[in-house]
């Protein structure tokens, strides 16, 4: 049975700490000439999509990130914060792992690819910014992220707790403590259904931080943690992307 409790809604918890939304960067702007074609290796092909504001995107989504999924042996990695290499790019990938917050960044011919993609059965892996409320389109936080994250609480210590063995949460050890935003993560009963794998506590409050969205055809991550090289660095979070990467890619 799918685990649908996301803890508390978000909206009325950023409401009552009046918390301030997340300020977005301007979209890119994106053209043809700007969208150059990406050179694929061998093994699993994976596309980072990621850009916007409050966070070093390039530093830690593409640098660091690539780097921990080369080093566990997924070397065919690209990034880009370019919509229309993302739309092109796509279709050629395995996994697409998105982390992007930029309004606009959601084209049509994005969109397209994307939902494309997961009605193909590849992998998609949403990590931070890519659980995040950012754009007006209903089907991305209901279908793919079964929820939706619209506030959280500033950078600070708390505990993680794995609460099922999975091939996403394999090696991680049953608690461990991450410095990080802590998402208020809500579930959207219309969704396909969750199965939380890890809960972040933080005093009384739980939320969803790691779980799985039932889709029939792809295998979906969705990962709340990232917001910079605190947890990027971190051991836990390198083998939580790296299985969640080869989990998602069907190995």
């Amino acid at each position: 049975m799918a685990h649908k409790r996301f803890a508390v809604t978000a909206l009325a918890l950023g409401a009552l700490l009046g918390l301030v939304p997340i300020i977005l960067a301007q979209a890119p702007a994106n053209t043809a000439a700007d969208a150059p074609t990406l050179e694929w290796g061998p093994g699993i092909k994976v596309l980072i999509v990621s850009g916007g504001g409050w966070h070093e995107f390039d530093r830690w989504f593409n640098k660091a990130d690539s780097a921990s999924l080369k080093e566990a042996g997924i070397t065919s990695v690209h990034y880009t914060e370019n919509s229309n290499v993302a739309a092109m790019e796509t279709p050629k990938v395995d996994v697409l792992i998105m982390s992007v917050n930029v309004p606009g960044f959601d084209t049509p011919a994005f969109r397209k690819a994307l939902f494309d993609h997961v009605a193909a059965g590849k992998g998609l892996v949403l990590v931070h910014s890519g659980v995040w409320h950012n754009w007006p389109w209903p089907e991305y936080d209901r279908d793919l992220v079964g929820g939706a994250s619209s506030s959280h609480d500033g950078k600070a210590p708390f505990q993680e707790h794995v609460l099922r063995q999975h091939p996403v949460t394999a090696g991680l050890p049953k608690t461990f403590g991450v410095v990080d935003e802590l998402y208020h993560t809500a579930a959207d009963p219309a969704g396909p259904g969750v199965d939380v794998l890890v809960e972040a506590v933080r005093g009384p409050t739980k939320n969803a931080s790691v779980w799985v969205v039932h889709n029939p055809k792809a295998r979906i991550v969705c990962i709340a943690l990232g917001h910079d090289g605190a947890t990027h660095n971190q051991a836990e979070y390198k083998k939580l992307l790296c299985n969640a990467v080869t989990w998602a890619a069907g190995q």
